[in-house]
């Protein structure tokens, strides 16, 4: 690879001690050539006299910074009155303070996502502290982002709680360092680094992996690093160089490398047992996980142990046109066989076989994971009628969905005559194919449901014996690859049907098939029931 690594800088506290720190820098300059970026944590300014008449020669422009310096807001209620503004902005030359908490990207595509200050414990929030607010504020614009991997580097003042789990242990009390708030923050945007201060110590954690091993794909690790206060009698580390490539630059081979002491995350256990239960998140996590103990549905708890909001009562809207809500003028309404009160069903355009289905929510809802509780329920109740409806006529039934290039939830549920293969070879169709196309399409555990955020792109099948598989689509997914496995000479053996372009209908074919579809399942149909 050709891309040159940026030689970066982390500090822990400064408090005030700003000479000592850069005539340090200066030294390493010498020794190791120039740096492109001091990252500070912690309190950068003191407030005793001498550190502020140090700031004044700075600020004053007597002195100047020998490195691009970037700081983060007030720790602490008496050094608020050194940042004119909450947003960020440049205090002397060649220092910039940050601002309350975003993500800075350098020229060269680094991303650092920050946060300023303590976690506040009483509203209003105090300025040098941080609210459940500014968390999701930063976190929600990123990983809603399909592409999203994680950041490169994260700065915060403060700990996350928990981090030494599993790992090297810290020389602080555990029990009272640290706040879950930042462990949710850090378990969202898988940095490469993490910087924190604040502790007055030195701690470097082994690097942690980011993917459960043989669940998900390989992902980067994580490598927390907390950092003493310049110039601390004890000499413990405050000044903490590394090389680092963006990883916007990086081959994916080459991101996800697995040092040898890599230990598992600090974070997910204690995320699924809903430990974590901190008002900052109010989105479910970036990976799915699976939590064995109870069975959820789609509107119950979420992650991080807390109940979602209950969904309004009309369902939500498409920002623009969409074929598949039922309100909407584009939807073929000649295709619908069943409508309930949150989910209807109707024949798959271009379907593989006749009695090829498909089961849509009413309202606008991109994935399962989205649903709340009442759709979850009837979508369920749907799936069920048409299973038995299959079992009637000898067939099986295969579910699956494909969150990817996709905005509205389609269920494509597609009958298999059981005289043509049994459900293990239906499953063994799908590994195969999935193997030959380079993906890892995992077995998932039964009576449990996806945890998943919904901008991740998955797909999933669900086989007539309960039995779920589960792939994490990382790009270039095959749009048929459910169709061409069913279609494929292994199963319903009409491979020139895998693509639903080639098997288009006039409306009057699709007028008859529908109203053949719909007297067939009626004795099925709970919606003429209720």
């Amino acid at each position: 690879m050709g891309e040159k690594p940026l030689k970066i800088l982390a500090c822990g506290d400064v408090e005030g001690s700003i000479n000592a720190v850069f005539n340090r820098v200066r030294t390493i300059q010498k020794k190791s050539g120039q740096f492109d970026l001091l990252l500070c944590v912690g309190n950068f300014f003191g407030s005793s006299p001498g550190a502020q008449a140090e700031w004044q020669e700075y600020k004053s422009g007597a002195k100047k910074a020998p490195i691009h310096t970037y700081i983060l807001g007030a720790a602490s209620q008496e050094t608020l009155r050194f940042f004119p503004s909450a947003d960020g902005c440049e205090l002397a030359d060649n220092i910039t303070y940050l601002g309350r908490r975003g993500v800075f990207t350098g020229a060269s595509g680094l991303q650092i996502a920050y946060v300023s200050g303590r976690e506040g414990q009483q509203d209003p929030t105090p300025a040098h502290c941080f609210s459940p607010k500014d968390l999701t504020q930063l976190v929600e614009p990123l990983i809603s982002n399909n592409q999203f991997r994680g950041v490169d580097i994260l700065l915060t003042s403060q700990w996350p709680r928990g981090v030494w789990q599993y790992a090297n242990s810290p020389e602080v009390n555990t029990k009272f360092c640290g706040t879950t708030s930042i462990s949710h923050l850090a378990y969202k945007l898988k940095p490469r680094y993490h910087f924190a201060a604040v502790e007055g110590v030195h701690y470097e954690r082994l690097p942690y992996r980011n993917h459960v091993v043989l669940q998900e794909n390989t992902q980067h690790v994580s490598r927390f690093i907390a950092l003493a206060t310049v110039n601390n009698p004890e000499k413990r580390k405050y000044l903490y160089a590394f090389n680092i490539i963006p990883m916007k630059s990086m081959e994916a081979s080459e991101l996800v490398k697995q040092p040898q002491d890599v230990t598992e995350s600090p974070y997910n256990r204690m995320v699924r047992e809903n430990t974590l239960s901190d008002p900052t998140v109010q989105e479910p996590a970036s990976q799915f996980f699976f939590d064995l103990g109870k069975k959820q549905r789609g509107g119950g708890r979420g992650q991080g142990g807390r109940d979602r909001p209950k969904q309004p009562r009309r369902p939500p809207q498409p920002s623009g046109p969409c074929w598949f809500c039922l309100a909407s003028p584009q939807v073929e309404k000649h295709l619908v066989i069943s409508i309930g009160t949150h989910c209807y069903l109707a024949l798959a355009k271009g379907s593989l076989t006749p009695q090829h289905v498909l089961v849509l929510p009413i309202g606008h809802y991109q994935s399962v994971v989205e649903l709340s509780s009442e759709v979850v329920k009837e979508l369920d109740r749907y799936k069920m009628a048409v299973r038995t409806f299959y079992k009637s006529k000898g067939q099986r039934c295969v579910l699956f969905e494909r969150n990817y290039h996709s905005q509205h939830l389609q269920i494509q549920v597609v009958p298999v005559p059981e005289d043509k293969c049994t459900t293990e070879d239906i499953k063994e169709a799908f590994m195969l194919q999935a193997q030959e196309q380079n993906m890892e399409l995992m077995e998932i555990p039964q009576h449990t449901d996806l945890k998943q955020d919904k901008w991740t792109p998955y797909f999933y099948v669900e086989l007539d014996s309960g039995e779920k598989l589960f792939y994490r689509i990382q790009k270039n997914f095959p749009l048929q690859f459910g169709r061409e496995v069913l279609a494929s000479e292994a199963l319903l053996n009409i491979p020139e049907r895998a693509d639903w372009r080639e098997c288009k209908q006039t409306p009057e074919e699709e007028e008859g098939l529908s109203k053949q579809l719909r007297n067939d399942f009626q004795p099925y149909d709970f919606a003429l029931e209720d």
